[in-house]
């Protein structure tokens, strides 16, 4: 084993250094000074990386080294890079020696997107060396045949979910007999997705002495199981990055259900709120009541839910981040609920237990473990559309203005979750949360979900979350006798999106996606150029077309324009003025479609009146 020197130039073992002692590895400025292979620092120029981030500085040299890792770090610092640049720089040093071809990397994620998502990343990681290194992934929407087509190159590396992954060792389509790396991404997410007995079955056929790394945005039960089922002793990096300028500012409203609608038309219509949002509800029938909502005022947005076909939801996602659509309507109904008593962290428990550190013996009580800690989660399981659908985590989302929890979420460790989608890379961001308070629940039965009943509750264990961060949540206040003017077109639009309505729209906009999905999957990708055409915000359109909302007239503006609204306003955006008539030619008259005030057309000023002759 390996060996290092602490301060006092004693020799430490690698594998046994607690969470605490992350500091001592040592850290490079560059790429360059993480021993990586010249190909791999060209892609990383390539990618416009110019230093390496904090997971990255820890995680690669102790991987490059044959430990095995497991890493808490933050959405948005880089994980993914920091698992698969070790193992390509271990599959070309291989390749320098042998010519031999069989799948050498395994990468477990628990949703379809991350799938898609992680395999870009190491397509642009293997730009350089695309000869040497083939990545393939296993999408549910490829047939079994379609798969061991896929898998009969022998590819390098197979990015799948574990029901996948499963499935195709179980066909014999999938060899893991020269498997050297293994790691799973988003771990804490893994058995939250209903994977325990997936990965039983894969862990049962893995080979001895491999690599593994687990990768997690929290350090929960669950990722303690799956360190006892796959892992022999791992180096545990439990990485706070310093707090940078800016972050996550994060507010909360207090209103009641039907107002929800009320304030998100004004803050977005009134420009109060500028840039990409995405506005998480709690179901999908939410996310067509608030797109149907919005249309009814000319406001653009696409939709996330796991009734839409996977390809669809990656493309939108991509035409997000490249700026053409503004806002994401994205239904969490898969969202992780968690333990709130059950988040400890793994750095305050005994890393060296005798039980866990001969875990590799006693799988029968690993599985009794596994599946006990995904019991949860098979009893939190409803008719979910897509198990494999999951939006508030993973996603790289790109420069996110602002995350609006239009429905709060059921526990604080899904908050966590969803704000992490903003302020990501360094950047800043704001959260703003619609609580509904308890004496306003049921008010407006139109507008009312089941789980705004809880709001407080879960609002409280937010805070003290937040607290502990070292955060604040702090109000965001209206003054609702500003946007009073507004109610009654709120209850004009909301009388149109009838049940009847968002029934109608769920079919169409299905059948549309569908359509869609097999546009892209077989012309477009043949047709690049063409993909502009293909757009997820056109209009679902209501039973009634109310054309007037869409404009927002002076006279519904209080006198001192949005800065009686909030006082959080950024500077007034002037709206295009109403003619006062003194500009107007005439209206037009429903009868006979003739201008009156003319002229040519007043019997009044063309009478021509005959005296009668003198007798």
């Amino acid at each position: 084993m390996k060996r290092k020197l602490n301060e006092k130039d004693e020799p430490v073992s690698v594998a046994k250094q607690e969470a605490t002692s992350v500091e001592e590895t040592p850290s490079g400025s560059t790429f360059a000074d993480l021993g990586l292979d010249s190909r791999l620092l060209q892609a990383t120029a390539h990618q416009n990386w110019q230093t390496p981030t904090l997971v990255q500085r820890k995680a690669i040299p102790l991987a490059i080294e044959g430990c095995d890792v497991l890493a808490k770090a933050k959405t948005g610092s880089g994980k993914t890079a920091a698992y698969t640049l070790p193992l390509l720089q271990a599959i070309l040093k291989r390749k320098q020696t042998s010519s031999d071809s069989y799948t050498a990397a395994l990468i477990l994620v628990p949703t379809n997107e991350l799938v898609t998502q992680v395999t870009k990343v190491l397509d642009s990681l293997t730009s350089f060396c695309s000869r040497e290194i083939k990545v393939s992934k296993l999408s549910d929407k490829l047939s079994d045949a379609a798969q061991r087509a896929v898998l009969s190159d022998s590819p390098d590396v197979v990015v799948a979910t574990p029901s996948r992954a499963w499935h195709n060792i179980k066909n014999s389509a999938l060899s893991l007999e020269r498997l050297t790396h293994l790691v799973l991404d988003e771990a804490d997410l893994v058995l939250s997705y209903g994977y325990d007995e997936d990965l039983q079955n894969v862990a049962s056929s893995l080979p001895k002495g491999l690599q593994t790394t687990l990768m997690s945005a929290t350090l929960t039960s669950e990722v303690h199981t799956l360190k006892g089922l796959f892992c022999r002793n791992p180096t545990i990096l439990d990485l706070e990055e310093p707090e940078e300028d800016g972050g996550v500012s994060q507010y909360i409203v207090k209103c009641g259900e039907d107002e929800k609608f009320l304030l998100i038309y004004c803050m977005i219509k009134l420009e109060l709120i500028k840039g990409k949002a995405i506005i998480f509800v709690s179901d999908v029938d939410r996310c067509y009541r608030l797109k149907l909502f919005f249309e009814q005022f000319g406001i653009r947005s696409c939709l996330l839910n796991s009734e839409l076909p996977v390809n669809c939801r990656i493309h939108a996602v991509e035409e997000f981040n490249r700026g053409v659509y503004n806002i994401i309507i994205a239904s969490d109904e898969n969202e992780v609920i968690g333990d709130e008593k059950g988040q400890t962290d793994l750095a305050n428990e005994e890393i060296a237990d005798s039980n866990l550190g001969n875990a590799s013996n006693e799988a029968p009580e690993k599985s009794n473990q596994l599946s006990a800690s995904a019991s949860s989660a098979k009893k939190r399981k409803s008719s979910r559309r897509d198990k494999n659908y999951g939006v508030s985590r993973g996603i790289d989302f790109q420069n996110v203005a602002i995350v609006i929890n239009f429905d709060l979420p059921l526990s604080s460790r899904s908050y966590l979750h969803r704000i992490g989608r903003t302020a990501r890379a360094g950047q800043t961001g704001m959260a703003l949360s619609f609580v509904v308070p308890k004496e306003k629940f049921r008010k407006h039965m139109p507008t009312s979900i089941d789980t705004a009943e809880h709001d407080e509750k879960v609002l409280s264990k937010i805070i003290r979350q937040q607290e502990k961060r070292g955060h604040e949540v702090k109000p965001y206040s209206f003054d609702m006798k500003a946007v009073e003017a507004f109610r009654y077109r709120l209850n004009d639009a909301l009388r149109a999106v009838t049940k009847v309505a968002i029934r109608e729209a769920r079919l169409r906009e299905l059948k549309q996606e569908l359509l869609k999905s097999e546009s892209l999957k077989r012309h477009f990708e043949e047709n690049p150029l063409e993909v502009r055409h293909l757009r997820h915000d056109v209009e679902l359109r209501t039973t009634r077309s109310q054309p007037h909302l869409k404009h927002v007239p002076d006279y519904l503006l209080p006198k001192d324009g949005k800065k009686a609204i909030t006082p959080n306003e950024v500077g007034f955006v002037p709206f295009k003025k109403v003619l006062d008539g003194k500009g107007r030619r005439g209206r037009i008259s429903k009868g006979r479609g003739r201008r009156i005030g003319s002229r040519r057309n007043d019997p009044l000023k063309s009478f021509k009146a005959r005296s009668k002759p003198k007798k």
